[in-house]
């Protein structure tokens, strides 16, 4: 049998990793150029022209005179923390094929658990607002679900109907030729009609068709005006039809690579967990680029401070 030739990638060695980004200024010269491939530009005016201060690592605008680091106005800003060990955190956290525990982090990258666990929550964040910003389309599976278990269902019950500390968030896969292309992990305030159709008007695009099984909140994508092909199971059973293979197998997956790794999610991380997860399998199919990747995915959004991690997200 042919091996999985996304799988079976080799990845970035740690001895690969040493040779390319194993000193301060390896990683300072790699992110410059991934922040601006065409050369500095100013983040006040827009100037090209600037000077470089080596020792303190600071770009100067010959236009406007503004100092600025590669780091300035990006989830690296205010960090102690050397970009080794951001470039490290990234590639574990970006090339493990389950997720990748903040315990772990703090043995690997030799920092204080606090330290591992915010650095984690940052990359999550920035991978969070980056999967925000692309819509699926085309035929798209779609099942509901939750994060810390899957809810108890019998027959005749709503599904979805009661599940303490339990996080609803729809699973959608985007196929082409009966392979996932993409996927969304998207959180909801609850499995209505108005929920899923709200949820469809911001994250699927104009065009898209959406199979499913029965839920009647379901009938929201019709209402957003999706076409929606509801396969009705007649159980309280999720449905194994080959239409919603995919679907299911995504589900699967994310319980052995979120669950399984951290063992508990609190409410409200939940979301930047699913973020990690979506935004690995969807930039899988090229190991070799998974770090630059990563880096300017967090290079594209602005810091977020302390408390906005410690608080509920919104659902979406």
């Amino acid at each position: 049998m042919a091996r999985n030739a996304v799988q079976f990638q080799k990845g970035m060695s740690l001895s690969a990793f040493l040779e390319r980004y194993g000193t301060e200024e390896q990683c300072h010269a790699a992110l410059v150029a991934w922040r601006w491939p065409e050369g500095f530009v100013c983040p006040r005016c827009g100037g090209r022209a600037h000077s470089f201060c080596a020792p303190r690592r600071l770009f100067q605008c010959s236009a406007c005179q503004r100092q600025t680091s590669v780091r300035a106005g990006t989830v690296f800003q205010a960090s102690k923390l050397p970009l080794r060990t951001w470039f490290l955190a990234m590639v574990l956290l970006a090339q493990s094929k389950n997720d990748i525990a903040a315990l772990e982090l703090m043995r690997q990258l030799g920092v204080n658990y606090d330290t591992a666990w915010l650095l984690k929550q940052k990359l999550l964040g920035a991978m969070l607002a980056h999967n925000a910003e692309r819509p699926l389309s085309g035929l798209i599976q779609v099942d509901d679900a939750y994060l810390g278990g899957q809810a108890t269902r019998q027959p005749g019950d709503k599904r979805g109907r009661g599940a303490p500390n339990k996080f609803p968030f729809l699973a959608a896969v985007a196929t082409r030729d009966g392979r996932p292309r993409a996927i969304h992990l998207r959180p909801v305030p609850g499995f209505t009609k108005a929920a899923i159709e709200d949820y469809a008007a911001r994250n699927l695009a104009a065009g898209s068709a959406v199979v499913s099984d029965g839920l009647s909140g379901f009938n929201g994508f019709a209402e957003a005006g999706f076409a929606h092909d509801p396969i009705k199971t007649g159980s309280g059973k999720r449905p194994s039809e080959p239409a919603l293979t995919w679907v299911n197998t995504v589900l699967g997956n994310i319980k052995a690579a979120i669950t399984g790794t951290c063992r508990a999610v609190r409410h409200h991380h939940a979301g930047r967990y699913l973020a990690g997860f979506e935004w690995r399998f969807n930039h899988r199919s090229n190991l070799a680029e998974i770090l630059p990747r990563l880096a300017r995915t967090a290079l594209g959004q602005h810091p977020t401070p302390l408390r906005s991690f410690l608080t509920a997200e919104v659902a979406g």
